[in-house]
C-alpha cells in the first residue's frame, strides 16, 4: 500500500504539474524554454542543498559523464516536445499518448539492453500501437502536430529510461536525476535569450509552483518504486487519465472523444499486459 499511494500522490501531483503547464503556455505566453529554465534553476539549488544538508555531495558526481551528458542532450527533447504538444491538443490525449512510452521502452531494451521479449508482449505492443494511432485521429479537436509532438516526448521520455537501466550498473540514482536536471537547465539557459518573453509576477509565482510540483512528484515515483515491485505500483500511472479529465473539464471545459477513450482503453490493456508479462518472466527467473 505504501508503494500503490506514493505512486498515486506522485501522478496526481505530476498532472497538476501538466495543467499548470497547459495554463501558462496558452494564457499567459509563456514560452516552453522558460518554463524549463526557470524550473532548472530551482530545482538543481534544492538538490544541492538537500545533498549538502546530508553531507553527501559526492553522490551527485557521475562516473561516466559523456554518457550523462548525451543522455541529458536526449532527455532535454522529452519535455520541451510534450510541453510544445499540450499547447494545441487536449491534456488528456496527450496524457494518453504519453503512455505509448512502455511500448518504445521494450522495443528499445531488445535493441540496446539485449532483452528478451517474446511473443505474448510483441503482440501486446502492435495492438498497443493500433490504440495510440486511434487516439492521434484529430477528433477531439487537437492539431496533429500537438500529437506527434508528444508521441516524441514520450519516444524520447523512453531513451532517458533505458539509458538509466544501461548506467545503472555504475551509476546512482541521485547522480543521473542531477546530471540530467542540469544538462536541461544549461541547454535551456542558452536558448533563453531567444525565446524570453516579460513574466509578470502572478505567472512566474505559478512557474515556481510547476518547479516544486516536478520536484515533489519525481520524489514520489521514486519512492514508490522503492517501496514496492514495479509490476505492482506501474499501473497506478494510469490514474493520470483521470485527472487529465477532470482538468479538461474543469479549466477548458472540454470532454475526451469517444476515440480517445477507445485509443486509451486499448493503450492500458496493452500496457498492463506488457507488465504482467514482465512479472511472470521475473518470477521465472526467481
Amino acid at each position: 500500500m505504501r508503494g500503490i499511494l506514493f505512486m498515486l500522490v506522485a501522478i496526481l501531483l505530476l498532472s497538476c504539474m501538466d495543467a499548470l503547464a497547459k495554463w501558462l503556455l496558452t494564457a499567459h505566453d509563456v514560452t516552453v524554454i522558460q518554463i524549463l529554465a526557470i524550473r532548472s534553476i530551482i530545482i538543481l539549488p534544492l538538490l544541492l542543498l538537500v545533498f549538502s544538508l546530508r553531507k553527501n555531495l559526492a553522490t551527485l558526481k557521475p562516473n561516466r559523464t559523456k554518457l550523462h551528458l548525451w543522455r541529458g542532450a536526449i532527455g532535454f527533447i522529452s519535455p520541451l516536445a510534450f510541453f510544445l504538444g499540450i499547447r494545441d491538443i487536449p491534456l488528456t490525449d496527450a496524457i494518453v499518448l504519453f503512455f505509448s512510452s512502455i511500448f518504445i521502452v521494450t522495443i528499445l531494451s531488445v535493441i540496446f539492453l539485449k532483452e528478451k521479449v517474446g511473443v505474448h508482449r510483441w503482440v501486446s505492443i502492435c495492438i498497443g500501437f493500433i490504440g495510440v494511432l486511434i487516439v492521434a485521429t484529430p477528433e477531439g479537436g487537437g492539431q496533429l502536430q500537438g500529437y506527434l509532438l508528444v508521441l516524441l516526448g514520450s519516444a524520447t521520455y523512453s531513451m532517458l529510461f533505458v539509458s538509466s537501466r544501461y548506467l545503472s550498473s555504475t551509476e546512482n540514482v541521485p547522480s543521473m536525476v542531477f546530471s540530467y536536471n542540469l544538462c536541461v537547465g544549461v541547454i535551456s539557459l542558452l536558448l533563453l535569450p531567444w525565446f524570453w518573453e516579460t513574466i509578470q509576477w502572478e505567472p512566474l509565482m505559478w512557474l515556481i509552483v510547476l518547479s516544486l510540483l516536478a520536484v515533489s512528484g519525481h520524489y514520489c515515483i521514486t519512492m514508490a518504486f522503492a517501496s514496492s515491485q514495479a509490476s505492482l505500483v506501474a499501473p497506478f500511472e494510469y490514474s493520470g487519465i483521470i485527472w487529465g479529465i477532470s482538468f479538461d473539464f474543469l479549466l477548458w471545459n472540454t470532454l475526451p472523444s469517444y476515440s480517445t477513450m477507445w485509443g486509451a482503453s486499448i493503450i492500458m490493456a496493452s500496457g498492463l499486459y506488457i507488465v504482467h508479462r514482465e512479472r511472470v518472466r521475473v518470477q521465472a527467473l526467481v
